[in-house]
Formats: C-alpha cells, sequence, structure tokens
C-alpha cells in the first residue's frame, strides 16, 4: 500500500515528504483540506518547516489527496497512537527495538513478545510498523524491566532477527 500511494506522487519527491510525514505521524486530512491530528489543526506552514519544503507543496499534497478517493479514504481515517518510547528515559523504562529482515513474516511480534513472557517481563507497549507504509518496519517493544544478557541474546538469535538495540 504505501508503494502504491508513493508511486501517485511519483512525479514530486516533495508531496512524497508530505505523505511520509502524514503518515508516519498519523495525521489525518478533513474535508477542508487541513492537516489534523484529531480535531486539532495543524499548520501548514509548520509541516512545510519540518520536512523543507515550500507550504504550497502541503497545500498541493492534501488537494491531491482529497480528490483521490483510494488516499482520501486513507488519510481521513487514519490517528496518531501516543508512544511511551520518548518517556521511556524519563519513566525509567527500557525500548527493545527489533528490526527485521523480513517483515511480512508471520509471528515476529508473538515470538518476541512470548519470550518476553516467559521469562516474566512486563509490556507495557508494543508498536510495530506496518509493513505496507513504512520502508524498513520496526518492532518497538516498551518494558518495565532492565532486560538479562541471556535473554537479550536469545531475542538476537531468532531467524528474523536482522538488528536488535535496547535504551
Amino acid at each position: 500500500m504505501f508503494d502504491e500511494i508513493m508511486r501517485k506522487f511519483e512525479d514530486s519527491p516533495s508531496q512524497q515528504a508530505v505523505i511520509r510525514l502524514l503518515l508516519e505521524r498519523g495525521f489525518s486530512v478533513n474535508d477542508e483540506g487541513r492537516v489534523v491530528s484529531g480535531g486539532i489543526e495543524i499548520p501548514n506552514t509548520g509541516i512545510a518547516r519540518e520536512i523543507g519544503v515550500d507550504r504550497r507543496v502541503v497545500d498541493a499534497t492534501t488537494d491531491a489527496i482529497l480528490a483521490d478517493g483510494q488516499l482520501r479514504r486513507i488519510f481521513q481515517n487514519i490517528s496518531a497512537i501516543a508512544s511511551l518510547m520518548d518517556l521511556a528515559p524519563v519513566l525509567d523504562l527500557t525500548v527493545l527495538t527489533v528490526e527485521v529482515v523480513d517483515a511480512d513474516e508471520p509471528g515476529i511480534v508473538a515470538t518476541v513478545t512470548g519470550l518476553l513472557a516467559e521469562n516474566d517481563v512486563s509490556i507495557r507497549q508494543t508498536i510495530s510498523e506496518d509493513p505496507e507504509f513504512t520502508d524498513d518496519p520496526v518492532l518497538y517493544v516498551v518494558t518495565d524491566a532492565e532486560l538479562d544478557g541471556k535473554l537479550i541474546t536469545e531475542i538476537r538469535d531468532l531467524p528474523f532477527v536482522r538488528r536488535l538495540s535496547i535504551e
């Protein structure tokens, strides 16, 4: 799906940057063509400044979204979720980041969370990026415990794990 959306903007890398930001942040586009998070409008100038494009690029992108039935359905129904990842250092939480070889492989989340459960590690939050909307999707697991070396090695040695990091 991500590739299909990006192809619709293949002639404009700047508009692709807008699309990528909207998807990454879970921003919607309302009927008036305004970018919103819930009911809060996000100024187009702020979006443009964030990704280094002109405000008119954001306007043109939201117009294109509203003009395309499929894009309209996607971007009028997308929403953001609160993440504990940025709060982890403040709340003394651990963030396990799992980069995988093939995100379409079934059982990745179940295997990782199962290993954590078997080791009595409580999970506060999991965020699994969708391979349809992200080039290199990642699994994030936020726990309220430090992970011991044996468990880290066990997860790292799973056949689907490309890279593992802990913060």
